[in-house]
């Protein structure tokens, strides 16, 4: 198996086509188009990304796939007029009809008050803009990959004779870079990597099949896991899910399992982002300054950590971005705002254009050993979810309704797995309800928590 290449770059531009001089003259040519028509601001963007997938099924190869784009993106203002144009094409002409593309729908777009690039005092300057080590180029052909994901699939298909199937494993690795640029001085652009291997393993024959999966993604492909721990870890997960049955509906507590509870927190952000605030769409309206967590819960957003998935220094529109703190002691410090956001809620933006970076949930009450087996016992008898299906939250009001499989517990031990079961709640009440975090820390993409344990939510079943 080749070992995955963390080699330092001098460059940014090992694998690409382009280099980042290629892409600042490019959006240099379209801004300076833009200013030639009469826009009164412009903002552009060129990108690159490029990858490799690979994935195996049953010990045979499945599908190699390689990827590669580019494309130049334009924004032009005319007053409080906003328009916007899109190519892969790089050429001198094609970059001009592009600008002129956006030019004319600004002209012929009602005005928006609050349209506009960001505000001289946001704008992230190159002293703002730090260097975060999240390029690492795996340096992997086909044939690497190929072998990476057989092992991973067969670790998986050995741990016992009760695995009959596979859904398969997959190898990916994935690189991007781009330069931004708009007329009220921003300039930057970096390249980045994510890489990852997952399997999913079946177990059981006919109507008794269950099934389970598991991965690792990594900006630095020396980091990703084992891919005989992935294997036998998602083997493990798929067998402790045979014989599952119904249980009755009831209340009771439930416990979510690390990577499902980053969807919890997922919820809470989406409810308190600009574009649901200004809509008046969201259940969380107004909650500024208000008590929507218990007193123990804190939430940290931190968007310069090294090689974090959700790292940058700055946010898509050029802002700088700060670590700050959300939620303190169960209080709501600061929403999620992109300029225009902000702008319409008569606010300052916080920098999170594009989304969140690198959230940290955490209760004042985790201590070190609150890993699963003492969520467990602090779950008592309940619910202990690890799988959630369907789309059944209404954000506007917090309904909450999904289907899940777990296992039941009983006096803080597992005691038999569950299926074909709802959970549901509101999740302004779960929020609230949250009685403890695990230790047992899980990072989900720009999430990080352990696993966290509600007061009590309905369960429907036979």
């Amino acid at each position: 198996m080749k070992k995955p290449d963390s080699t330092p770059l001098a460059s940014a531009e090992r694998g690409f086509s382009y280099s980042r001089a290629t892409f600042e003259q490019l959006v240099d040519k379209a801004l300076a188009h833009a200013r030639k028509l009469g826009a009164t601001d412009a903002g552009a963007e060129a990108s690159e990304g490029c990858g490799l997938s690979v994935s195996v099924r049953k010990g045979e190869l499945e599908n190699v796939e390689r990827n590669r784009d580019k494309s130049l993106g334009v924004t032009v203002y005319i007053g409080q007029r906003r328009g916007n144009a899109s190519t892969s094409d790089f050429s001198d002409a094609a970059i001009e009809q592009t600008v002129q593309a956006a030019y004319d729908i600004a002209r012929f777009t009602a005005a928006d008050p609050v349209a506009g690039l960001p505000d001289a005092q946001d704008i992230a300057h190159a002293a703002d803009q730090p260097d975060l080590d999240l390029f690492h180029p795996w340096d992997i052909d086909s044939e690497g990959a190929l072998q990476i994901a057989l092992v991973c699939e067969e670790a998986a298909l050995k741990t016992s004779r009760k695995i009959t199937n596979s859904e398969g494993a997959g190898v990916s690795a994935q690189q991007s870079h781009f330069f931004s640029a708009h007329t009220r001085g921003f300039r930057g652009g970096y390249a980045s990597s994510r890489h990852s291997m997952s399997v999913a393993p079946i177990v059981g024959r006919g109507d008794k099949m269950q099934r389970d999966a598991w991965y690792s993604s990594m900006r630095d492909a020396a980091e990703l896991a084992d891919p005989r721990a992935i294997g036998r870890y998602a083997a493990e997960r798929a067998l402790s899910r045979l014989n599952s049955r119904k249980i009755s509906t009831r209340e009771c507590p439930v416990l979510f399992e690390s990577p499902l509870a980053a969807g919890l927190l997922g919820g809470f952000v989406q409810a308190i982002s600009g574009g649901a605030l200004y809509r008046r769409s969201t259940f969380l309206l107004d909650s500024l300054g208000k008590k929507v967590f218990p007193k123990h819960i804190d939430l940290s957003e931190d968007p310069h950590v090294m090689r974090g998935k959700g790292s940058s220094p700055f946010d898509e529109e050029g802002v700088r971005t700060t670590a700050r703190k959300v939620v303190d002691a169960g209080r709501v410090e600061g929403y999620f705002l992109s300029t225009y956001s902000a702008r319409k809620l008569g606010m300052k933006t916080t920098g999170n254009a594009g989304g969140s970076h690198n959230l940290v949930l955490s209760s004042r009450l985790t201590r070190p050993g609150d890993k699963l087996p003492e969520m467990l016992r602090k779950l008592g008898t309940g619910l202990f979810v690890i799988e959630l299906m369907g789309q059944g939250v209404n954000y506007v009001t917090g309904d909450y309704s999904r289907g899940a499989s777990g296992f039941w517990v009983e006096n803080g031990e597992i005691a038999f797995p569950v299926e074909e079961i709802t959970i549901a709640g509101n999740l302004k009440d779960m929020l609230a309800g949250i009685q403890s975090v695990g230790a047992d820390t899980y990072n989900h993409g720009a999430k990080t928590l352990g696993s966290i344990l509600v007061n009590r939510m309905k369960i429907a079943g036979s």
